[in-house]
């Protein structure tokens, strides 16, 4: 027999072999978030924890948080390879990175699609988020990779702006203009992954972007799937149909899932900040010695155990823990009984008060309003809850029609957005400036207005630290708790970094992360 032959016939089979070989699964992570169907993935409208979950996925700014963080401290390089400012901090001056590609074949992006962008997200026609950028004056391309941004006046944090979040994410100016109204459901940018089909109350599917700029993500595509049901979303985790699930923040929750086997529970920020803001110029709420014995009154240790230690943490400010700025240690008042009471019979109420609050029929946040009704009754504090739908409770609430608003928020991690926004007198509620300063607390406006025209960081710093120990001693408003971001996920998925927080309220899916099979 013929030797050589039989090497040449066996060396042909061994490569058809190897030709024929199945090519590596298809890598698929699903996702179950809680909610009945998409609103919109247009990041500059995109206000609903579903939707911007999802848009963290699909974009990127000009700079951005690490992955995993809201530390404005350490915003890093994105669309921007890097930028430089003008010594009086009014003119930036930013440098595209080459050859980054708008996702579904619309090419290359350029200093026009940023200043598009960004003209887009300044306008209120067409972005929910407008009012951030008030103060840009011009935003302009002296070449295909260089944008330059003009401001009026001194911004706290102007990188801040311009990060992966909210009007800050960049989209693709031929793909918002070719597809009009569809760009709702198929919205372009140039993220890890871009969106390729969309399921109407069911799902919405994202595939891998392999030309990211960052490198090719190693997962090649999210089912996302909206599932409104507690229940049906738990057992959809347990039965194995979904990998990462958007949890419930309690406590009872997330006991449950750590006792699943080959599960993490995600813990993180932002926290959302739970307060309590009093109306100072309605009776008997303009009186400091009634708004001191409401504070006295409220039990935030009992608030949090309620909510449960895992998922939600006392409030340490009028501002959230850990934003740039905080004041951690402001003079909150502490729990005392007594000391309400004692304060209302010196105020001229030794029988007690009565005041009313108008309260969203949102179980999560009228249960804490129950209890905060339960706490204050015990100092003689009666406080008359009038329920609503959540779109009418925020309708009057912005019309002036509540003596006490309890209001969640999370921010740009950056103190001066949380005190222009909920304590800055051009805020007040049923003024043309109105934004949410349901107190009508205007005190601490020379301190905010200074923080903002400042440039040295810790003369900043101290000033925000100033106008908080203000509101917090003039009892403008209760801080109460901090509600954390509750996810879970199987232990054969890899973020790829620590998740302490993501402004997006849901973990980055990036090229980072991964999914063993």
């Amino acid at each position: 027999m013929n030797h050589r032959f039989l090497l040449i016939a066996a060396g042909i089979a061994g490569a058809a072999l190897m030709t024929a070989a199945p090519a590596r699964a298809e890598t698929v992570l699903n996702i179950g978030i809680a909610a009945a169907d998409l609103g919109t993935l247009d990041p500059h409208r995109a206000a609903t924890t579903q939707d911007k979950a999802s848009i963290g996925w699909m974009f990127n700014g000009l700079v951005r948080f690490k992955p995993g963080s809201m530390d404005p401290e350490q915003i890093e390089p994105d669309l921007a390879e890097k930028w430089e400012t003008s010594s009086d901090q009014l003119t930036w001056t930013f440098h595209l990175r080459k050859g980054v590609q708008c996702n579904s074949g619309f090419g290359e992006l350029t200093a026009e699609d940023v200043v598009y962008s960004l003209k887009r997200a300044a306008d209120p026609k067409t972005s929910a988020f407008s009012s951030d950028y008030t103060d840009v004056t011009d935003v302009s391309a002296s070449d295909p990779y260089t944008v330059q941004i003009k401001f009026a006046k001194h911004q706290p944090s102007v990188l801040g702006l311009l990060t992966n979040y909210q009007g800050g994410n960049i989209v693709c100016k031929k793909a918002v203009e070719k597809l009009g109204e569809d760009f709702r459901t198929k919205a372009v940018g140039t993220g890890p992954f871009a969106v390729a089909e969309y399921n109407p109350t069911q799902s919405i599917t994202l595939t891998a972007n392999k030309n990211y700029f960052r490198g090719a993500p190693k997962i090649d595509k999210i089912v996302y799937r909206y599932i409104q049901s507690d229940a049906s979303r738990d057992l959809a985790y347990t039965s194995g149909e979904i990998d990462l699930i958007y949890g419930r923040q309690d406590q009872t929750w997330a006991e449950r899932m750590k006792s699943q086997p080959h599960t993490v529970v995600d813990v993180f920020g932002p926290g959302e900040l739970s307060t309590i803001y009093l109306n100072t110029t309605s009776k008997p709420l303009d009186d400091i010695r009634v708004r001191q014995a409401i504070a006295y009154a409220v039990d935030r240790a009992e608030l949090v155990k309620f909510k449960g230690e895992l998922t939600a943490r006392p409030a340490v400010s009028v501002v959230p823990h850990g934003y740039l700025g905080t004041d951690e240690q402001a003079p909150i008042l502490p729990h005392d009984v007594a000391k309400a009471k004692q304060l209302l019979t010196e105020a001229g109420h030794p029988d007690g008060i009565s005041v009313k609050a108008i309260q969203t029929q949102l179980p999560t946040m009228l249960n804490t309003m129950q209890i905060v009704q339960a706490e204050l009754k015990k100092a003689g504090i009666d406080l008359q809850l009038e329920v609503v739908d959540h779109p009418t409770f925020h309708a009057q609430i912005r019309k002036d029609l509540s003596q006490l608003v309890m209001y969640s928020a999370a921010r740009l991690p950056v103190a001066d957005v949380y005190l222009t926004q909920f304590f800055h007198s051009r805020s007040i509620v049923g003024t043309p400036t109105a934004v949410t300063n349901f107190s009508h607390c205007g005190m601490a406006d020379k301190e905010i207005d200074g923080a903002r025209a400042e440039t040295d960081i810790a003369k900043q710093k101290a000033l925000w630290k100033e106008a908080q120990d203000k509101l917090v001693q003039e009892v403008c408003a209760v801080p109460l708790y901090e509600q954390l971001q509750v996810w879970a996920h199987r232990d054969k998925l890899d973020f790829g970094y620590k998740l302490d927080a993501s402004l997006t309220l849901g973990p980055i899916i990036n090229e980072t992360t991964t999914l063993k099979q």
